[in-house]
């Protein structure tokens, strides 16, 4: 596929088909989430797969709560990513508090993107969250408690053969050369 059709089809899944998802395919997401840059090389993420079909409702109900309830679509989902942000690497930790960047918030972006982009190809569709309850995915997961829930991403099967019209800013109105 072309990398600009890739881009367009991509979207926020909220909706998914009761069909478990073949971990070859997620095997191949998580490979191009593993091939993506980071600072320093750090490759400061771990990727928890849960596709459980008895922890998946329970992760799903970590992702909202009676007062935000916007994340209910995650019920329908088959599959989830918790990306886990994982120690970095001395010179990634020193070059981000020295410039007051979080350059390993930066590189699980980079790493979920690619993640999600892969679920394209595999004509998977994906929601990246991030609003859930930390402690609860902790527990279910048996993540240590030193570590950090970086993101959730749904993932599945959908029914979403016609990307929905991508409402952006035009480009000459996020574009500059040589100067502001």
């Amino acid at each position: 596929m072309v990398l600009l059709d890739l881009l367009k089809k991509r979207e926020s899944i909220r909706k998914y088909i009761d069909l478990k998802v073949d971990r070859e395919k997620i095997d191949r997401c998580l490979e191009a989430a593993r091939l993506s840059p980071s600072a320093c090389n750090s490759q400061p993420w771990r990727f928890v797969i849960v596709d459980d079909p008895e922890l998946t409702p329970k992760i799903a109900e970590a992702t909202f709560s009676k007062l935000i309830s916007f994340n209910k679509f995650t019920k329908t989902s088959p599959a989830f990513a918790v990306i886990i942000a994982e120690n970095r690497n001395l010179s990634s930790k020193f070059g981000g508090m020295a410039k007051g960047i979080p350059y390993y918030l930066i590189d699980i972006g980079i790493a979920a993107e690619h993640f999600c982009l892969q679920a394209v190809e595999e004509g998977l569709g994906t929601c990246m969250l991030g609003w859930f309850n930390e402690k609860k995915i902790k527990e279910l997961l048996e993540i240590p408690k030193k570590e950090k829930v970086a993101l959730v991403i749904t993932l599945g099967y959908h029914e979403n053969t016609n990307p929905r019209k991508k409402i952006r800013k035009d480009l000459d109105s996020i574009r500059s050369y040589n100067k502001y």
